[in-house]
């Protein structure tokens, strides 16, 4: 392969002009032998590669192998024939004026290794950040795309996905109690693959409920279409719940959602509140603040006699959906300086607006559902109270039945008045609550079914955080608790 004559050219490319024939006889077997060496690493790295082809990096592989510094592929190398001999080439260096080496200017220095962090996705969409810029490939042009809020441009969605956003806001707006509607709000309460629609959702229903707190039916389908993602168990919310939230709690305590009175505000504000509830249930474990931050906007309002009753209505129904609790620590203890307030604004003589006396009415009916139910919570602990008869009321033990009419007027005969009834009943234990006991005398009482309650006193110690249930039958009476007989049944009997 390699012949003397070959060895005697590249030794005169490299200035050896005076080397002998026997020299050059010796150099030929061993230069093809390294040859052969490096073509045979060069056909290892090929079958490595898993291929039947020989590349030019194959053999700068097996030159890298042995140390020896790649001469083919790895460069654009350029040759020159030489004038003299017809089958010789040579690289083609130029020559460099080393004057010129020398005067040119130092070039900067290579920055130190160093490493940062970033955000390469945010929920899936890669932000348009300048360490992204490489990865994304985003141009100028591009870049003025993606929005101020670093939210992506409509664009970035799939064809399908933009027809469904723009056919739900288009309902939305115009068709709230349609049935399109309807399908659309079960769609987004079930459909997996609305994650990438989120932020896109939470902007508009933030900035629709700003731009129509004039237009009822619009405020009651944006909080349908809000709780119907909040409800869809695939998509991930968690991060967009500061955004939607505040929108939220603006259709709760909200000094005037429509414009027109016939519009029924009342009801959106206790939809609103279920809503509030249900997401503080489901994300409370996720956001510890969540419950206390809520909790804390509704106290405010609640307890600032500037703000309209509409807002109080809204804000007690909303602490009343959190929970029991939260109105045993929050609600109750305030009641008596509220009520107050509110009593007077119920008396036509001292309130002219009818729509204002409606309002505190509704008001005072949602405090008298609250602490009714605190107070059967409560009264559930006394398993004697709250247990059924061990006997029937109604058994005639053998002896024949009157009729029921005579019946029914021998019992109006020898039956004490309702309120009498509750005062021999219920009233005294509930009374003797500022003692040592919560709700039972240690005197047995006889109940109004016949049976004998049952003395307990080391069990039902009076505690702190039952001080507020004392009062509550001097507020509301006994019609706050939902299994006391109403008075307008008696006409029946």
């Amino acid at each position: 392969m390699v012949t003397k004559e070959s060895i005697e050219v590249i030794a005169q490319s490299i200035g050896l002009f005076t080397l002998s024939p026997d020299v050059s006889t010796a150099l030929a077997p061993d230069v093809e032998y390294r040859v052969r060496e490096v073509m045979q690493e060069a056909i290892k790295c090929m079958r490595h590669a898993r291929r039947t082809t020989l590349m030019a990096h194959d053999v700068d592989s097996a030159l890298h192998f042995r140390n020896l510094e790649p001469t083919s592929g790895s460069k654009t190398v350029r040759f020159t024939r030489a004038p003299e001999h017809r089958d010789l080439y040579f690289f083609d260096d130029k020559d460099v004026d080393l004057k010129n080496v020398i005067e040119a200017p130092i070039p900067n220095a290579p920055p130190d290794a160093s490493i940062t962090s970033h955000w390469l996705a945010i929920d899936g969409i890669q932000p348009s950040i300048p360490q992204n810029s490489s990865v994304q490939a985003i141009s100028d042009v591009k870049r003025s795309e993606y929005k101020e809020d670093g939210l992506p441009a409509r664009h970035v969605l799939s064809k399908e996905l933009q027809i469904y956003f723009d056919k739900v806001t288009e309902w939305t707006l115009t068709l709230p109690g349609s049935t399109v509607f309807r399908q659309a709000l079960a769609s987004l309460e079930t459909d997996p693959g609305l994650h990438p629609l989120v932020p896109f959702f939470t902007c508009f229903i933030a900035e629709e409920i700003v731009r129509n707190m004039d237009n009822y039916p619009t405020l009651l389908a944006l909080m349908r279409l809000a709780r119907s993602l909040l409800h869809n168990p695939h998509v991930h919310i968690e991060p967009y719940l500061h955004q939607l939230m505040p929108s939220i709690i603006t259709c709760l305590i909200a000094k005037r959602l429509g414009k027109r009175l016939s519009n029924n505000h009342w009801d959106l504000r206790n939809f609103t509140a279920s809503t509030v509830a249900s997401t503080c249930k489901r994300f409370g474990h996720v956001y510890h603040n969540l419950l206390p931050r809520v909790t804390r906007s509704l106290l405010h309002t609640f307890l600032d006699p500037t703000k309209a009753l509409p807002q109080h209505y809204g804000a007690i129904q909303g602490m009343l959906a959190l929970g029991l609790n939260v109105v045993r620590f929050v609600v109750l203890p305030n009641l008596e300086p509220y009520l107050l307030l509110l009593l007077p604004e119920m008396v036509p003589e001292k309130q002219k607006d009818e729509a204002m006396r409606h309002g505190a009415w509704l008001v005072y009916g949602v405090l008298m559902v609250a602490a009714g139910r605190c107070l059967y919570e409560r009264l559930k602990t006394f398993q004697t109270l709250l247990s059924p008869p061990t006997r029937s009321v109604w058994k005639t033990d053998g002896k024949p039945r009157q009729s029921k009419r005579k019946a029914s007027s021998d019992n109006l005969a020898h039956q004490p008045p309702l309120k009498k009834i509750a005062a021999e009943g219920i009233m005294p234990t509930q009374m003797q609550m500022h003692g040592t006991t919560v709700g039972l005398s240690a005197v047995p009482q006889q109940s109004p079914v016949g049976r004998e309650i049952a003395p307990r006193t080391s069990a039902t110690r009076g505690t702190d955080k039952d001080n507020f249930l004392f009062p509550l039958f001097e507020y509301f009476g006994e019609s706050m608790l939902m299994f006391t007989p109403k008075h307008e049944l008696s006409f029946f009997l």
